[in-house]
């Protein structure tokens, strides 16, 4: 044919602005579509050949060519797909572009699955104009007698076609760079992009330079295979004093090393798979060399098309600093990370590969539309992750309380997030109690009653054992709260036993004590430990929110620090005939100690305490201290310090020689000293003194061990 020209007149503006500006957020990207388009070009090969519309040469390999040419400032790209007649590049290029841009995203922004844009060459083909000033199309078509055409546009409203020069089947695309696309014409630069969005086509794709000088290998003479070329045939004699017969090598054309990875191993037969593969996969992925915990393999095929490994990764940080990275595909073509519509939010601190070709995406393939298929695969994703780790706490327990400090965060936040993902693993929620050991939360209810000798369970009312179905019976609860009361597990409390008719007989909620801090609460955990009660250990930033999550799900269960009150056996009831003087004693250490401390807001609490050894120890309200930390996390505090000095509740032990002495010499020239020191010593257990509080402690303990020397 002859030359063919073209020369739109449009009102409005064509298609280039709305490509460079609106369709591709990354400029990048447009590596992907074209090399897209050229893994579609032979995917649709071989469907023509395995239908018998067409016969591949017996020699051939599919594969996709990247070459740049940092001197001419080109960019090609080589494949040998089923090509295009000048009809089809007619209509599928020219056609597709040169309309108006009002037309184009009235046709196109809505497309979903039925219509998909993925493969589409005329859309993803005009990416390159996002770097490039003037492109050039060689194809020659796989029908027989199909004539070479060549197409050359500069992005504008004119293009140029007319019969090629091209002998091979397929296409080749150059792109002539813009000034500020220079980058990828650099080989290292292209290596990148490619690694990034192309590592797992499911075409071989090659890289090289033009020009480029030639490399070689050498290899042992037995694995030269058919395809190599060899230089030369080498014979290697053993070194001197070494005895063996000369080894035979060759020489040979460096082979060309593909960068994508046609056969991932998300798309393998979990049962294929060996521990050391996942690994090495993990590590090749994401560049991470501590091994991961342990992962799922998510293999699905009905109601719709999905697989993909998800990786739960060893975490040394605090839960806001943690960020993971799971990649979504789509047939092997990277599309994005961390889609928050597919990958449900607290699974986002994992590493990953997904890939779902059944996702509909928009026309950039760089996001999803939010409907309700999107929805369906995030919950599958979320439920295949709990049904692992259900099954880990079933059948691998020790496993899984190694693991646990790991995974337990993001855990949390997944039930704070997700309320079905909460209820699907409440039962595999573990606590590591005082002494280190991991448990449920129903567990800890029954050793905590057994402590306490089932008659006085912490904290509650007569009759605080569990609920059966016989008692339910017995009281006539209806079987709907019978139901309720047998589903809870693990993270839900037991429902309490009604007695009688009246609603004000029910049971108070029972407590769970815990601790946040094992060094400033040690004091708090010895008393605890010593007296055979038991609290549970949440340190993490999240385990705030948790707590309070676990109230709401279970109006039966209450938390409390463990260093929120003093546990009632931890001291010694005061006989009815001593009350009257002990209210006297009481008096006399809060007149004292405010006078002394200047402060007559102080609250002062005089116990007998369990342990002789312990003189004072202070305790804050779990109620006030909820209220402070949320008031501290909204900034509600106005730089105050609305710390314990002014809340906390100095507890003083009556049966302490110290108390005794300075309610006994309240005039001694000591005594002043020693309520501050003793003041100074129960608040420093919930946290640092600020710096005068410090300095004072500090002169004040010089001037204690002075008073030794005398």
């Amino acid at each position: 044919m002859g030359t063919k020209r073209g020369n739109l007149s449009i009102d409005s503006e064509n298609i280039f602005p709305i490509i460079k500006k609106w369709v591709y957020s990354d400029h990048d990207i447009f590596m992907r579509e074209l090399i897209s388009n050229g893994c579609d070009a032979i995917t649709k090969l071989k469907k023509l050949d395995m239908m018998g519309e067409y016969e591949m040469p017996e020699d051939y390999k599919a594969k996709i060519q990247v070459i740049v040419n940092p001197e001419e400032k080109t960019l090609k790209f080589i494949d040998n797909g089923l090509g295009m007649t000048a009809e089809e590049v007619e209509e599928y290029i020219t056609q597709i572009a040169f309309s108006g841009a009002t037309q184009f995203l009235e046709k196109y922004k809505d497309k979903t699955t039925e219509d998909e844009m993925i493969g589409h060459f005329g859309l993803g083909f005009y990416s390159a104009f996002m770097v490039a000033d003037e492109v050039h199309i060689d194809s020659l078509s796989y029908r027989k007698d199909a004539v070479p055409v060549h197409w050359v546009s500069n992005g504008g409203t004119e293009y140029e076609m007319q019969d090629g020069s091209k002998q091979e089947v397929g296409t080749e695309i150059t792109l002539f760079l813009n000034d500020d696309s220079l980058e990828f014409a650099n080989e290292y630069r292209a290596r990148e992009v490619l690694e990034k969005y192309c590592s797992f086509m499911p075409v071989e794709i090659f890289l090289s330079k033009a020009n480029a000088e030639t490399e070689y290998e050498t290899i042992d003479e037995a694995d030269v295979l058919e395809t190599d070329e060899v230089v030369e045939h080498i014979t290697e004699e053993p070194k001197e004093g070494e005895e063996g017969e000369p080894k035979k090598k060759a020489k040979i054309v460096k082979r060309p090393v593909s960068i994508s990875d046609i056969h991932p191993l998300w798309g393998k037969n979990p049962s294929d798979c060996t521990k050391e593969e996942y690994i090495e996969f993990y590590r090749k992925v994401f560049f991470d060399y501590k091994e991961p915990l342990f992962w799922i393999h998510l293999n699905m095929d009905y109601p719709f098309n999905l697989k993909g490994i998800l990786y739960f990764p060893k975490i040394n940080t605090e839960y806001d600093s943690i960020e993971g990275t799971i990649k979504l595909y789509n047939n092997q073509v990277f599309i994005a990370d961390n889609i928050k519509e597919v990958i449900p939010e607290f699974l986002m601190v994992l590493k990953g590969v997904i890939d779902c070709p059944d996702l509909p995406l928009n026309v950039s393939r760089s996001a999803l539309q939010n409907d309700g298929f999107v929805n369906k695969v995030a919950d599958y994703i979320s439920k295949k992750v709990a049904d692992k780790l259900n099954g880990m706490f079933k059948t691998d327990k020790e496993n899984y309380e190694k693991y646990w400090d790991d995974i337990s965060p993001f855990l949390k936040f997944g039930c704070l997030k997700d309320e079905k993902f909460g209820d699907k693993i409440k039962g595999s929620i573990l606590y590591k109690n005082l002494e280190h050991k991991y448990l449920t939360l129903e567990e800890y209810i029954e050793n905590a009653k057994k402590a306490s000798g089932e008659e006085e369970a912490i904290e509650t009312v007569e009759n605080p054992e569990t609920v059966d179905e016989a008692a339910q019976e017995e009281a006539k609860v209806s079987d709907a709260d019978a139901q309720d009361s047998k589903a809870g597990d693990g993270a839900e409390a037991v429902e309490a036993e009604v007695v009688g008719d009246s609603e004000e007989e029910k049971k108070e909620p029972l407590n769970v004590y815990y601790v946040t801090d094992e060094q400033q609460q040690s004091q708090y955990i010895k008393m605890f430990k010593e007296q055979g009660q038991d609290a549970v250990i949440l340190t993490h930033n999240i385990d705030s929110a948790f707590i309070t999550y676990l109230e709401q799900r279970n109006e039966d269960v209450r938390f409390q620090r463990i260093d929120a009150e003093v546990h009632d056996s931890l001291k010694d009831e005061v006989d009815e005939s001593d009350k009257e003087e002990f209210q006297k004693l009481t008096d006399e250490l809060v007149e004292l100690f405010r006078k002394e401390l200047n402060n007559e807001k102080l609250e002062v609490k005089v116990e007998k305490l369990k342990d002789d050894s312990i003189a004072s120890m202070a305790v804050l309200s779990e109620q006030s201290r909820r209220m402070e930390e949320m008031m501290r996390m909204y900034s509600m505090g106005g730089g105050m310090d609305m710390g314990l000095g002014g809340q906390a509740t100095l507890v003083l032990n009556a049966n302490h020689p110290l108390v005794k002495f300075v309610t006994e010499n309240k005039e001694d020239t000591h005594t002043s000293m020693i309520c501050k020191q003793l003041y100074d010593l129960a608040m420093i257990a919930h946290k640092p003194l600020n710096p005068e509080e410090m300095t004072a402690f500090v002169q004040r303990s010089n001037e204690i061990m002075m008073l030794l020397t005398k």
